[in-house]
């Protein structure tokens, strides 16, 4: 049964009075009393309105559905075999979990490589990305995987000079591209910036390709959070003013004299940047890949999200249609930012659903001896027993998972824990492990020896947690992978799933566990 918790949640920062007795359908309190101070989502609504619309407090928390759904990944099992090898030779000397190659090579001539099997697939305008950027950067380039700048970096930057209705100079921009480009190792990784219609209008991805060199670039036709444009919260009338001039939706009207007094009295404290949808055809793709293409892009990057399937259709035929080099796409539920909290939850195809379609359609254009793009799937994933789900799911095209909340978390972290360490306020919790940088991570003794002295001591501790949870995901992806027997990413299968519910495997068209090897099974007790 999906279960959302309704009219109340930590990310609306709201709760019922009775919290052992609610009325299940509309999530109330059994009784309602006269005279309650309103801790209810009903009840905040009352004096904050639309603020309450979105998780809060805005800047310095990344959010999530809460909804359960009929079918997710927990429901999928991987198989084991105590036979042979794959990638490797059959000698329990030679095949041993370190021995598993995790890198993978994608886009047009197999010209981009990472070596990991993931990707962080757009991380924009909001306050915990910027805030975080250094470590998301700096990590993702050392570790030799793929980071993508996400929607209104230029236009939210005060600092960018804008001539003609065209960006022509950037701060912010050029700090995140230079982050990832200073620390990318052996050709590792990409920087991709992605775009969205402001972006487009602005030329941002002309831009980034000429002056700083980006050779990635992707376009978005949305995320599995939300189904309209990318929101922020502004606390400072003057940008909000700046941002309404460039042409962005801000709410309320920043430049009404009455609303401007409004703001200086206190009654309300934040603006809304909101971003407008974009509306796809086939002809508007196509120009705007060729677009890119005559400006220099070397490969180019469609995002879509949990849209309708008929929508699903359209992304995997036009990237086919017109080569696109990866096609990713986020199930429902995901979120880094400021999606509106109740369209988190209910709005959308969960990511099983979406990726098991993903994987039909993709088939039917493999079938017919159609271009298929590498595909990457999103939505929730964070530990390495669910990036080997959704590799095998949709194998053989699905060569990435994208991560997005997993890997600000490590990176928060990791800059909180440099912050204590400054400050000689270890928690116990930490402390066992030492008071140093050097003894709490436990990577640092590696990356120092590979990049020195001074290099080391250049990189952030939010890196530094990014580059760490990375190598864990490494191991503990390499072991789940020689269990099966695969020792490189080319021979992960669906066969290597096994589905635990009968709705999960009607979904997926994986087989159900009391089906799995039934025939060789049998084959095997004929003697």
């Amino acid at each position: 049964m999906s279960l959302t918790k309704v009219n109340r949640s930590a990310a609306t920062l709201t709760k019922n009075r009775t919290e052992g007795s609610i009325t299940p359908s509309s999530g109330m309190c059994v009784t309602c009393v006269d005279g309650c101070i309103g801790m209810c989502e009903i009840g905040k609504s009352a004096y904050r309105g639309h603020e309450v619309i979105y998780p809060q407090p805005f800047g310095i928390i990344t959010t999530a559905s809460e909804k359960e759904f009929p079918v997710d990944y927990s429901h999928f099992n991987i198989m084991g075999t105590a036979v042979g090898a794959q990638g490797i030779e059959a000698d329990s000397d030679k095949a041993i979990f370190p021995a598993v190659n995790l890198e993978v090579k994608f886009g047009k001539n197999n010209g981009i490589k990472f070596r990991y099997p993931w990707i962080i697939p757009g991380i924009g305008s909001t306050n915990i990305a910027k805030n975080n950027w250094e470590g998301l950067a700096i990590g993702s380039a050392l570790a030799g995987t793929g980071l993508t700048i996400g929607e209104n970096v230029v236009g939210m930057d005060p600092e960018s000079t804008i001539e003609n209705g065209r960006v022509v100079d950037t701060v912010d921009m050029k700090r995140r591209v230079k982050l990832y480009q200073d620390y990318q190792r052996d050709g590792y990784g990409a920087i991709i910036v992605q775009s969205n219609v402001e972006d487009t209008r602005l030329g941002v991805q002309e831009y980034v390709i000429e002056k700083l060199g980006v050779e990635v670039v992707e376009l978005k036709w949305g995320q599995g959070a939300k189904d309209i444009g990318g929101e922020v919260k502004i606390k400072d009338l003057k940008k909000a003013q700046l941002l309404y001039e460039r042409g962005y939706i801000v709410l309320p009207n920043p430049t009404d004299p009455t609303i401007i007094s409004a703001f200086e009295r206190g009654s309300f404290k934040e603006f809304e940047r909101h971003s407008r949808i974009g509306m796809v055809t086939e002809e508007s793709f196509a120009r705007r890949v060729e677009e890119l293409r005559n400006a220099g892009a070397k490969y180019i990057f469609l995002k879509t999200g949990a849209y309708r399937p008929a929508d699903l259709a359209r992304a995997v035929a036009y990237a086919s249609k017109y080569n696109i080099d990866l096609l990713t796409v986020d199930g429902a539920g995901g979120g880094t930012g400021m999606s509106p909290w109740r369209m988190m939850n209910e709005w959308g195809v969960p990511p099983v659903e979406l990726h098991s379609l993903l994987y039909q359609y993709t088939k039917q254009l493999a079938d017919k001896g159609k271009y298929v793009p590498a595909l990457a799937v999103a939505g929730g994933f964070t530990f390495e027993d669910q990036i080997y789900k959704g590799l095998a799911l949709g194998a053989p095209f699905v060569k990435l998972v994208g991560m997005a909340r997993a890997p600000i978390a490590a990176a928060m972290v990791g800059k909180t824990i440099g912050r204590r360490i400054e400050e000689q306020l270890i928690p116990v919790y930490v402390e066992r492990f030492g008071n140093s940088k050097d003894e709490i991570f436990v990577t640092a003794s590696d990356l120092r020896q590979e990049l020195g002295n001074d290099e080391f001591e250049k990189i952030p501790t939010g890196a530094l947690g990014l580059y760490t949870y990375y190598e864990r995901l490494a191991q503990g992806l390499r072991q789940l992978m020689c269990g099966s027997r695969k020792f490189a990413l080319e021979h992960i299968s669906r066969d290597d799933l096994a589905c635990l519910t009968r709705e999960a495997a009607d979904i997926s068209g994986i087989n159900y566990i009391m089906d799995i090897d039934k025939s060789e099974a049998e084959e095997i007790l004929n003697f």
